[in-house]
């Protein structure tokens, strides 16, 4: 009978086993039936590495309207996918918008030595620390952040100001752009503008943004870096990109020689705007001279004896060498550990090391973010995150955008803690750790309004007015189509924008190419110079046959033209269109925030007309010399390739 039992068990065991794996594979296949239109999880794989169809002449129509009342055309990209698309309503001669924006909306750019008052913006969007009387109110926060600089942002005294100060001191490596050997940096009036081949020169310490990737460039990356080129002082900033080596050793060398997308930043590795850099977990980082790196735990009674590299234990994971620098030593042990636990742990260890921003790849900049990393006078310190979502316990914090002074009391503080639990570098963790040690307010906790504004909303804890745009989860901003986003105005209290006149039945499809006045030849000019820089033998054309690998794809100016003459372009009619344009611009979308965070959602891409395409139309038409950015400046750098165009939209 005992044997019996056993089988019985064995039995049930395996056919549970069994329909789990059954389970999980329909849910599996069926996401990815609705995601590529293919059960083959290949597809996925191709698209991600796939990202834009070269060749000149690629994409040709096969099948023109039968009539000129046709609603349906068929084009071809390059041998590998044929789209089906209405010649009268498609990404070729849709208007970017019903409504004429206002590019300039954020007045001039800052001053290079403005300061932010953290405090100041954490008290007024906070409340007081123990009632967090304002907490839940993002409206209020976001209309004191938009409209309030003037209280919050002030330019330090004659002699405190950044610019001022001793290079050859500064927290940053390469501050003056000159590894810190300048006796001081450039006055105002002697620094110089990015241009065509030159990053420029900055008047006061650059500071770097980092941000941590692995695998192929991704639209994502490209909104990202877009977003920064967008909105930041180029000569006072450096975005460093880490790629994870530890992962791919040839992380590095494939970024720069075969991934398609980031072809169009290598311009900027080469002016210096983005500085790739090898990511490797270190097994030992050193702790600052001068300080009880201990953490309260204290130092052994006696050092351990020199190891053969002259090192000596003189506490739990903290080693001192021979010329009495200590190190925070880790085990080949200690560093085995999840991916999510490795990018919580990658923004401890960088900003200990270099110091300035972190960001995660889903977060989009909005605004210059200098202000907030310049140190404070009286202080000295930038250092701040933000709050997990509306969590009202002081150690909730959320690391996505942080701040940290290099090689400091507090930067060491965290990673010796981190280390200490296992290298769990969890924010909410690392934040409890520091509310229990009293350490928390020496990170500022600012609201979410500061750089991620839904999440308050998204978790049902919104307090007052919803925001502008109102919108009550993360998916909503790809999406395009009419009434999408319910009550997305809702909040809305300010001037209404010029309408364009979109309800004739007919329009002239040249003419809409892009909604701004006098825009179109421009714009089509400027698209045919990139063109001719974009396309090389290096990027070659999908293997013939192969129906998996066009995901998006870009056009040259003459392309349109064949597709065009063939019909496949015609006429706008606003009557036919699913995705049409509407009355959204990047001046309303989250006034006042410095960042947008998208929250992971990897694998999807922006509907026409959405949240996202506006944004996206907004870079394009800022790098294409048509637009201005939000600060009324003109891009005068080297060309940028337009973003791609999603097959699954057009």
């Amino acid at each position: 009978m005992p044997d019996l039992g056993c089988a019985r068990n064995l039995f049930s065991l395996l056919r549970n086993l069994l329909l789990a794996i059954l389970l999980y594979s329909s849910i599996y296949i069926l996401i990815n039936l609705v995601r590529t239109g293919s059960i083959d999880p290949r597809v996925r794989l191709k698209h991600t590495q796939s990202a834009q169809v070269p060749a000149k002449e690629e994409i040709r129509p096969i099948g023109g309207p039968s009539s000129p009342s046709s609603s349906k055309v068929t084009i071809q990209i390059g041998n590998a996918k044929t789209i089906t698309i209405n010649p009268h309503a498609n990404w070729f001669n849709r208007p970017e918008s019903a409504v004429l924006p206002r590019d300039d909306y954020l007045g001039p750019r800052p001053h290079v030595d403005t300061v932010a008052n953290l405090s100041l913006l954490v008290e007024e969007c906070r409340g007081t620390y123990e009632g967090l009387e304002r907490m839940r109110d993002v409206f209020h926060c976001m209309e004191y952040q938009a409209n309030k600089e003037d209280e919050y942002y002030f330019v330090p005294e004659t002699g405190s100001r950044a610019s001022e100060q001793d290079p050859q001191k500064a927290e940053y490596l390469n501050a003056d752009g000159h590894n810190n050997t300048l006796q001081k940096y450039l006055s105002v009036s002697a620094a110089e503008p990015a241009a065509l081949s030159s990053v420029g020169t900055c008047p006061g310490p650059i500071i770097p943004m980092h941000v941590y990737w692995t695998g192929p460039a991704t639209w994502r990356v490209e909104i990202f870096i877009k977003s920064y080129l967008y909105t930041q002082n180029l000569p006072c900033s450096r975005l460093w990109l880490w790629l994870d080596t530890d992962r791919n050793p040839k992380a590095l060398d494939h970024m720069l020689k075969k991934d398609v997308l980031f072809k169009r930043f290598l311009p900027f590795v080469e002016r210096g705007d983005v500085v790739l850099k090898e990511w490797k977990f270190p097994s030992r980082i050193p702790l600052p001279k001068d300080m009880d790196n201990t953490d309260g735990v204290g130092y052994y009674q006696t050092p351990g004896k020199p190891d053969l590299n002259g090192d000596s234990a003189v506490a739990d994971g903290i080693v001192r060498d021979e010329t009495g620098q200590e190190w925070l030593a880790l085990t080949s042990k200690q560093m085995t550990f999840l991916p999510q636990a490795i990018s919580d742990a990658v923004r401890f260890v960088i900003l200990h090391l270099h110091g300035g921003l972190y960001c995660d790849m889903d977060v989009l900049f909005l605004r210059d973010m200098r202000p907030l990393l310049l140190p404070d006078p009286s202080t000295g310190e930038h250092a701040f995150a933000e709050r997990w979502a509306a969590h009202p316990h002081p150690g909730d914090y959320n690391t996505a955008i942080m701040s940290l002074t290099a090689n400091s009391s507090l930067s060491s503080y965290f990673l010796r803690g981190g280390v200490r639990m296992g290298l769990n570098f969890h924010p909410r963790v690392i934040g409890r750790m520091a509310w229990k040690d009293k350490r928390n307010q020496e990170l500022l906790m600012l609201e979410t309004a500061a750089f991620d504004p839904i999440w308050t909303e998204f978790n049902w804890a919104r307090e007052g007015r919803c925001t502008v745009p109102c919108l009550r989860d993360y998916g909503v901003a790809f999406k395009g189509k009419p009434e999408a986003i319910r009550d997305e105005w809702e909040s809305y209290d300010g001037p209404q924008l010029e309408e364009i006149d979109l309800t004739k039945r007919e329009m002239d499809a040249d003419a809409l190419e892009h909604t701004l006045p006098d825009a179109a030849p421009a714009r089509r000019q400027r698209r045919a110079e990139l063109a001719k820089r974009y396309e090389s033998a290096e990027e070659q054309p999908p293997a013939p046959g192969d129906k998996s690998v066009v995901e998006s794809f870009s056009t040259t100016s003459e392309e349109e033209d064949t597709l065009r003459a063939a019909g496949v372009i015609g006429d706008y009619r606003i009557t036919e269109d699913t995705y049409p344009p509407n009355n959204r611009t990047l001046g309303n979308f989250f006034r006042g925030a410095w960042t947008y965070h998208i929250h992971n959602q990897w694998l999807r891409h922006p509907e026409p007309s959405s949240w996202f395409s506006v944004i996206q139309h907004a870079h394009d038409g800022f790098f294409t010399g048509v637009r201005q950015n939000p600060y009324g400046e003109r891009w005068a750098g080297p060309p940028i390739a337009p973003y791609n165009r999603w097959a699954e939209y057009t």
